[in-house]
Parts: C-alpha cells; sequence; structure tokens
C-alpha cells in the first residue's frame, strides 16, 4: 500500500490513499493520541481506529507496536460506552509510567475499536472446524441463554485479521515509525479479545511475536449460562484441540495469559489450567510464558486497568 501524508494547519492528518481523515486528540493524560475515523476495510466493516504515541516520540527512532482489541475501551471512560465496555483501560498512563521508569521500551499502541460484530470478529474462526454440525448449529443457529444466540453472525475472525495484517498494519507502518518484525509485534486484547490475540498470533506466527490474553474467555460465550450448560460447553476442547494441532513451539513467541476469580471470570480456572498444560507441552517455559492469577477479581475494565502492567512489562521489558 503507497500511503502518504500530511499534517494540516488545523492539524488534520489525512491517508491519501484511503482518504482516511484523523485529527490528534489533546486530552489524554500522557503521550499522543491520534483517532483515524471510518477506517474503511474491504474484509470487515470500517471502525475508527486510535494511535497512542509516547511523549518521546520523534522519527529518527523505531518503536514497537501492540495491537489492542476493543480500542475504544483504552483511553477514555466516555468512549468505551458501546453496549460491551464500561470503563477504560488507562493504557496511556500506564504505558507512561512504565516507560518513564524503564520497567518497559517505549512503545506505540494502536486501538482497534470493535464493531456491531465484535463477538463473530473475535471467536477464532477454525475453532468452529472442530465443533460437530450439531454443536455447530446450536452455537451459532439456536439460542444458548435466554433466547440470545452465541452468535449474531458467523465467525468473522479470518476476515478481521486480514484487515488488521493486510491492511492497518501497512497503513500503520507507512506513517508512524514502526520497529517491524516478528519482535516487534503484538497483539492485546480482553475477554472475547484474549482469544483472538492468541488466534492471531497462532494463524500468523511469522507476523506476532506475541500476544497479551487478558481474562481469555475460554467459554466463547456472549452471557453467563447455566452451570450445567456451562460444564457442558463444546466450545474449550474445541479451543483446545486447535491449540494442540497449531500452537507454534517455543522459541519466537512470547505469549502471556491472566485470569480473575470473580464473575464470569469464575468459570476460568480450570480452562486456563488445561491452555497452560498444552503451553508446557509446547516447550513454553517463565522465559516466554506467563498466566498470572489475580485472586477476588472480577471481568471488568477496572480488573484488568490494575494489573495492565504486569503484561506490558513481560512482553515489552528492555532486551539485555
Amino acid at each position: 500500500m503507497n500511503i502518504r501524508y500530511w499534517v494540516a494547519s488545523i492539524g488534520l492528518v489525512m491517508f491519501v490513499a484511503g482518504s482516511i481523515q484523523s485529527r490528534e486528540i489533546g486530552s489524554v493524560s500522557a503521550g499522543r493520541l491520534i483517532v483515524h475515523k471510518d477506517f474503511p476495510s474491504d474484509f470487515v466493516a470500517p471502525r475508527d481506529v486510535f494511535v497512542w504515541l509516547p511523549e518521546e516520540y520523534t522519527r529518527d527512532t523505531t518503536y514497537p507496536v501492540v495491537y489492542v482489541h476493543d480500542g475504544q475501551s483504552l483511553f477514555y471512560a466516555d468512549s468505551s460506552n458501546d453496549g460491551f465496555a464500561n470503563g477504560e483501560w488507562e493504557l496511556d498512563e500506564t504505558a507512561s509510567a512504565l516507560i518513564a521508569s524503564g520497567k518497559v521500551v517505549p512503545f506505540i499502541a494502536v486501538g482497534i475499536a470493535n464493531s456491531p460484530f465484535r463477538h463473530s470478529e473475535y471467536f477464532p474462526a477454525k475453532v468452529t472446524q472442530r465443533l460437530t454440525s450439531l454443536q455447530k448449529d446450536f452455537l451459532i443457529s439456536r439460542a444458548m441463554d435466554h433466547q440470545v444466540a452465541t452468535f449474531s453472525d458467523p465467525p468473522k475472525a479470518d476476515a478481521y485479521l486480514k484487515f488488521i495484517i493486510k491492511e492497518l498494519m501497512p497503513a500503520i507502518e507507512g506513517h508512524y515509525s514502526v520497529a517491524t518484525g516478528l519482535e516487534n509485534t503484538v497483539l492485546m486484547g480482553a475477554s472475547m479479545g484474549g482469544l483472538i490475540s492468541l488466534y492471531g498470533l497462532v494463524e500468523y506466527p511469522e507476523t506476532f511475536g506475541g500476544a497479551v490474553c487478558i481474562s481469555s474467555n475460554w467459554p466463547g460465550i456472549t452471557h453467563r449460562l447455566p452451570l450445567l450448560e456451562a460444564n457442558n460447553n463444546p466450545i474449550p476442547p474445541a479451543i483446545y484441540r486447535y491449540l494442540q494441532a497449531h500452537l507454534p513451539r517455543a522459541g519466537q513467541h512470547t505469549i502471556y495469559f491472566d485470569f480473575g476469580t470473580q464473575g464470569l471470570d469464575a468459570l476460568y480456572p480450570p480452562l486456563q489450567k488445561e491452555v497452560d498444560g498444552i503451553m508446557r507441552n509446547k516447550g513454553y517455559t517463565a522465559n516466554d510464558w506467563m498466566t498470572f492469577r489475580d485472586q477476588g477479581a472480577e471481568h471488568s475494565e477496572a480488573a484488568w486497568q490494575a494489573r495492565l502492567h504486569r503484561p506490558l512489562q513481560f512482553i515489552l521489558s528492555p532486551r539485555e
């Protein structure tokens, strides 16, 4: 993609190739935030893209990039009121403090807003191939809980990842001072965003060197199910089979997991234990993998904000 840019006197930035208009938001607590409104795509619905630059950002150096799902939840509480999020991650404050203390290298964060098809875009599409026809019909076509289907639309994760890799990443790399390569490209998300982060690394191991999976929604559900239905849920075993077959062996990737123990996260400890076993079988150790149990934490932006420093330090600590 041949992309040029300019900054006009009123602070407007435009990606010429896609006519993507953007503006800098001056009210973030730390660093600079630029929003690219209605970023278009041939693969998925358009959405806003938020680019956070550290205080010391300069064109004279290059920076690793963390691509974060549910990007409207990262910087402003009022911008996250979309029917899913309720609060903000305070990524700008946390990242700036870690950078200033030397605990992480300076980096760029690219927040990708979700769409009305969030669940379908974030659910690992190839996992459904490991379900029986009856299970797929139950999960996609029939109601699981209170007459609400698990998927309002067929899984779109493969199209969503193509949007990131084929459209968004070239635009970011063409416009900002980005350090490219496996070791400088990370996916991060919470809940269903945790699933798509891991799925992205597994599907494109030559593109993404790290995945941050916060409170990963291993049940893959949109609403909390009654305990019996949760226990009979076919999604987690299908995820395990997919990971056993496709998770890259240790050596080139860094993966972080965490989970709380209250609310929806109360379902996660035994499911995460199964994933941890797969990680060990693939050769991952404390050098390239962390799973953190946040005792008493709920499934919420407040909980994720409180421990955001952990994955950032694990993934982005200065290299020796």
